[in-house]
């Protein structure tokens, strides 16, 4: 795939049900194992994002809700906070069709290049059984505290780490 078919937006109040079958398709490994009717699991579904959309508009300033869209069809969300010390990725998501490609990589990649220009650490969190766990822990990042069923992760930007060697 060419980069420059990818394009960042924010996101908008229109995008509203995009964003909930992006949420939606993150949780159906999970909810395949429910006993419930599907009417049940997207009610069950339908709560949670929103439940998960307004703790981050409650509880993150300045953070950048950006929708993935690829040759202009939305495939996927990305949420970036940045400070003045660090640049979290809050969450990357994108449509199952669309996972495997290297996609969520090269976005992630950015982000660092990104941190390493601007001397940020970057972080994120991560429930414990995540196979992204793993494409983390190659990009350079590290546990550095257990939260639950989250991980916190950092990585400090290149520059800094070069300098303390």
């Amino acid at each position: 795939m060419d980069p420059e078919e990818v394009v960042l937006r924010p996101s908008v109040p229109e995008d509203a049900e995009f964003l909930f079958q992006v949420y939606a398709s993150t949780r159906q490994e999970e909810l395949a194992q429910v006993p419930w009717s599907e009417e049940e699991k997207e009610a069950f579904l339908r709560m949670q994002s929103h439940a998960q959309h307004t703790h981050y508009r409650n509880h993150y300033a300045d953070v950048d809700y950006l929708v993935i869209e690829r040759d202009g069809t939305p495939i996927g969300r990305l949420y970036v906070q940045r400070s003045a010390e660090e640049i979290i990725l809050m969450d990357i998501a994108l449509l199952p069709r669309m996972r495997g490609q290297g996609l969520g990589t090269r976005l992630i990649r950015a982000l660092l290049e990104e941190a390493d220009r601007t001397g940020k650490m970057m972080s994120l969190y991560v429930e414990q059984f995540n196979p992204a766990m793993r494409l983390y822990t190659r990009m350079g990042f590290t546990r550095i505290k257990e939260e639950g069923v989250y991980w916190r992760m950092e990585r400090q930007p290149q520059e800094a780490a070069a300098a303390d060697a």
